[in-house]
């Protein structure tokens, strides 16, 4: 069954041709991926089957009453209700059939209707339509599938009852994704779905779409997603649409053997188009020569054919990427880190309990584990931020530390791309244009304000200036988030050739796969060390749990970390009165305040017990509203 069908479609924005000559189907039961670099048209062709907006040219149909799933589609109003109420959207009519039924419950509870057989008789007839119409509809489940996918996505229960609009945009972005799924609609059109969610939660999304029973398209950067959800990709490129029946990978060299048969074909036809330039223009020579016009006319009739000739369009297969040369000064000693029973606490919760690996000249190693499992904290000791409270921390000799943060925020947000990048890396303005330009800032761009750089854009300058510092060991945290797929490839091909140390903190399994020797997981303290890529991990995970106690669920201690959450960390955000970027400062400056109160509270022990239990909730807590005002600060920084 057709749900959608698009052809020869053509979108412009303003005079710019963003789409032409868009061509795809999709059916029933089938998940595509929509892929294409940035600003390539994705998000513009999902307002279109999302009916936000229309073609300019060619046809366009979705389903007659197909219902459709997509995040843009939350009412406005829903700023001023509750998460529950934006989760249950789908199950409006249903809650209210609920809501009439209490009603009539009432009613017909009441003294006085009990006197009157004729009014009772009249309302248990309508109560028993509406109970009849609730039940077949699934009302008695609805809450049970609220909490299914809500649990399934880490949203706990505890906050249902948050206001709306007092959320994060990567909690809306989250709570909105439940919605549609909740909803169960007919085709569900899904923008970046893992963004936001740790691993836990997109290998749930992953589960429920692979039973999911209507059409898909989902636009993401995230390969491993792609590859285990989706059996055909279109790919946006220069405007028009390529259908490859495959997943992403299976798509990468489809397109790599289509591109080189292209571009093979383009040479081949190049080489007759020249050689019947050659001989128009040399019959065009003899026919002035000998003033004969049979010669023009077979130099016209040929240069018809040419121009009748449909031309092989040159593939792109030099696209400009970003330019990742990393390249140490020096190698460091054979032994680069060292952890020997390492332990960290706060008063007495222990961090880290007695963690010991290792990590040695060459070695790429991947951090993993549950969101607050103390990945930051464990970065921070290695860097030397902070110190063990036992055991022993050792980098090796010679070890040049380059660091990539995840969250951080421009001193001068106004400043531009090239004052900054100039006072960091201390050069003149020619050489840094050219370095700048190696990471695809150009002409203008190097002028725009860092603080209204995107987040990959950001991630990318950041980059640059790791670069020139030439480091032995690079220790990375998340560093292909918000980057496309393009940039996350160039980046994982240097990070391939880096001949040093890498420790990157990261939920890209597609990454891991590609660059992971071994994989060092914390959870609850502890830290395993695995031998291989995300593949083996998952395998000799999977074999160690079945051996042994199977761990508490990830998704139970976030749901117990949110119900200790302070409430007065994000009733904060709800206020309006202020702009939103001054707002946003004020709010990170208390929590940081909050957070060194609690950090002193605790490393001096008055706490104890139960107290000291919650207040390292209340620290994590803050410490996670910390990082979502991060976020919001660098979402909001074009204002």
């Amino acid at each position: 069954m057709l749900t959608i069908n698009c052809q020869n479609v053509r979108k412009y924005n303003a005079a710019q041709l963003v789409l032409d000559s868009v061509t795809f189907e999709l059916h029933h039961g089938e998940k595509a991926g929509l892929v294409g670099r940035n600003g390539s048209g994705k998000t513009t062709l999902m307002r279109l089957i999302a009916k936000l907006d229309t073609p300019d040219e060619g046809l366009l149909t979705v389903r007659k009453d197909a219902r459709i799933g997509y995040l843009e589609q939350i009412p406005a109003d829903s700023e001023r209700r509750t998460v529950y109420d934006v989760l249950a959207l789908g199950y409006r009519g249903l809650l209210e059939c609920r809501a009439e039924m209490t009603v009539l419950e009432q009613r017909m509870a009441e003294p006085q209707t009990g006197e009157d057989p004729e009014l009772l008789e009249a309302l248990l007839l309508q109560y028993a339509a509406l109970q009849e119409r609730f039940e077949r509809e699934g009302g008695y489940e609805i809450d049970a599938h609220i909490d299914q996918v809500a649990g399934g996505l880490r949203i706990g229960k505890e906050g249902y009852e948050r206001d709306y609009a007092s959320l994060s945009g990567g909690e809306k972005t989250k709570v909105g994704l439940a919605s549609q799924l909740i909803r169960k609609p007919d085709l569900l059109l899904l923008d970046e779905p893992t963004n936001h969610l740790d691993m836990g939660g997109v290998e749930w999304l992953e589960e429920f779409l692979l039973k999911y029973d209507g059409a898909c398209l989902i636009v993401s950067h995230d390969r491993y997603f792609l590859d285990r959800v989706v059996t055909k990709i279109v790919e946006l490129e220069d405007g028009e649409s390529h259908v490859f029946h495959a997943n992403y990978t299976k798509y990468m060299k489809e397109k790599e053997e289509l591109v080189l048969q292209q571009f093979a074909d383009y040479q081949e036809q190049q080489k007759k188009i020249k050689k019947m330039r050659e001989t128009i223009k040399q019959l065009m020579e003899w026919g002035r020569i000998g003033d004969n016009g049979k010669f023009f006319r077979r130099a016209a009739s040929m240069q018809k054919a040419l121009d009748r000739m449909e031309k092989v369009k040159r593939p792109a297969i030099d696209r400009k990427e970003a330019e990742f040369e990393l390249r140490p000064t020096d190698r460091s000693g054979k032994q680069v880190v060292a952890l020997d029973g390492v332990v960290k606490r706060y008063g007495q919760v222990d961090i880290l309990r007695g963690a010991s690996a290792q990590l040695e000249y060459g070695e790429k190693a991947m951090l993993i584990g549950p969101n607050g499992a103390g990945k930051s904290t464990l970065l921070r000791l290695i860097l030397g931020q902070e110190e063990a409270d036992g055991g022993e921390l050792r980098l090796g000799s010679r070890v040049e530390v380059g660091y990539l943060a995840q969250q951080q925020l421009p001193e001068d947000p106004k400043q531009s791309v090239l004052d900054y990048f100039r006072r960091e890396a201390g050069m003149e303005e020619g050489e840094a244009r050219s370095r700048l330009a190696a990471y695809l800032f150009y002409g203008a761009d190097v002028f725009k304000s860092v603080g209204l750089l995107s987040g990959g854009e950001w991630t990318r300058l950041r980059l640059a200036l790791l670069v020139l510092r030439k480091p032995n060991l690079l220790v990375l945290d998340e560093p292909t988030n918000h980057m496309d797929i393009a940039s996350r490839e160039a980046l994982e091909e240097a990070l391939e050739e880096y001949p040093g140390t890498i420790l990157a903190v990261t939920h890209d399994r597609y990454l891991i796969n590609r660059l992971s020797q071994k994989i060092w997981e914390l959870d609850e303290g502890r830290l395993t060390v695995y031998l291989g890529d995300f593949d083996d991990y998952k395998a000799e995970s999977r074999r160690r749990r079945a051996a042994g106690k199977p761990a508490e669920p990830a998704s139970s201690r976030q749901s117990r970390a949110e119900a200790e959450r302070p409430k007065s960390v994000n009733s904060v955000a709800a206020r309006q009165t202020v702009p939103v970027r001054e707002r946003l400062e004020a709010e990170i400056a208390e929590l940081e305040r909050r957070l060194a109160e609690l950090d002193d509270r605790m490393n001096g022990g008055a706490p104890a017990g139960l107290e000291l239990e919650r207040e390292w909730a209340e620290r994590e807590g803050v410490r996670e509203s910390l990082d979502r005002l991060y976020e919001q600060w660098m979402e909001n920084s074009g204002e």
